[in-house]
């Protein structure tokens, strides 16, 4: 079978997964282009991986930067894809002028929370019944024992109450958009509980926020399936749809500081395509709460984890290979009964 034919004669994975929930990924500039076919084929969600993030929507102050944006919002609408919005308020990738006065002084809780309203209801509302469902707060709980959440700027400026607050705006902007808390190493049971301690104190004050974004940036043997399992049901105990938001699973463990291959090796293709397969199966058991699983890429010819977090390492997270062609994971998760 030719490379054109194997890409040809596959289903589309967002069509087998229709009756349990959509299929995302994250695009830039150069994915929309080089992985248009595999994208409108097979995926009925995608996330902008960087490009709207507040230090490239509005690198100044006022001055906002929606093109990139704007195109793959129409792209979405296009190819009549959802389209999730990543993020509104991080600690990282937000520029330092959101922070500091004109003078270089640290900013106010008042103009901090002025700041915060101006971008979170230009942007959400620039694009009003257009997304689906935005990743409001990203990444705020800590992974240490002793610290409850992230030290950030937003925290020591404004203090806890800025998650509330963020939602607030985002819920004023587009009272229609779904809304996520979204975070990593969700399924370790220290986090786990945090997460979950932090979204039921939010929901007591009827804050409006409808979902847990889980980012599942896993590898071979982590989390556990039995750790994942637990984080979905404790999550989806406080009513909330689940989203799997930045899926990918790595080749390497996190002891793994190989530099030096140049294709996964055999046993890493065999284990992956067994932990998509027990993946995919569990995750299709919670098909009434999970809403949306979403890959972190489109194929393994441009991943995040390429350089990341060992530099001068390729690494092959995701279900379609550096020739944009099906791994037989893909196969796997796609020929359920």
């Amino acid at each position: 079978m030719s490379q054109l034919q194997s890409k040809l004669n596959i289903p589309s994975f967002s069509d087998v997964y229709s009756d349990c929930f959509s299929i995302g990924a994250a695009i830039n500039q150069r994915t929309i282009e080089s992985s248009k076919q595999l994208l409108t084929k097979h995926f009925n969600s995608i996330t902008a991986e960087n490009d709207m993030k507040p230090e490239n929507l509005q690198p100044e102050e006022n001055k906002f930067t929606f093109e990139k944006a704007d195109q793959f919002v129409a792209f979405a609408e296009e190819h009549k894809m959802k389209m999730r919005g990543h993020t509104l308020v991080w600690h990282n990738q937000t520029p330092d002028w959101m922070f500091t006065t004109p003078d270089g002084s640290v900013a106010k809780r008042d103009l901090l929370l002025d700041r915060m309203q101006t971008h979170i209801s230009t942007v959400v509302g620039r694009y009003k019944g257009r997304i689906h469902s935005w990743d409001v707060v990203n990444e705020v709980i800590d992974d240490s024992e002793n610290l409850f959440l992230r030290k950030s700027n937003y925290l020591d400026i404004v203090g806890e109450d800025f998650i509330e607050k963020s939602f607030r705006f985002a819920h004023e902007a587009d009272p229609k958009a779904l809304l996520f808390y979204n975070d990593y190493n969700e399924s370790h049971p220290q986090k786990r509980d945090k997460i979950y301690k932090l979204v039921k104190s939010l929901l007591k004050k009827d804050v409006p926020l409808h979902g847990i974004g889980m980012q599942a940036h896993w590898n071979l043997t982590s989390p556990t399936l039995d750790n994942i399992r637990a984080a979905i049901e404790k999550y989806a105990s406080l009513g909330l749809q689940i989203q799997l938001t930045e899926l990918d699973v790595s080749v390497f463990d996190t002891t793994d500081r190989r530099t030096d291959l140049k294709e996964p090796t055999t046993e890493m293709v065999a284990l992956q395509e067994e932990r998509y397969e027990q993946l995919f199966a569990l995750l299709r058991e919670y098909r009434d709460v999970i809403s949306c699983v979403t890959f972190w890429g489109v194929a393994d010819d441009y991943t995040w984890l390429d350089n990341f977090p060992v530099r001068g390492r390729k690494n092959w997270p995701l279900l379609f290979d550096d020739n944009q062609l099906p791994k037989q994971a893909f196969h796997k998760i796609t020929s359920f009964k």
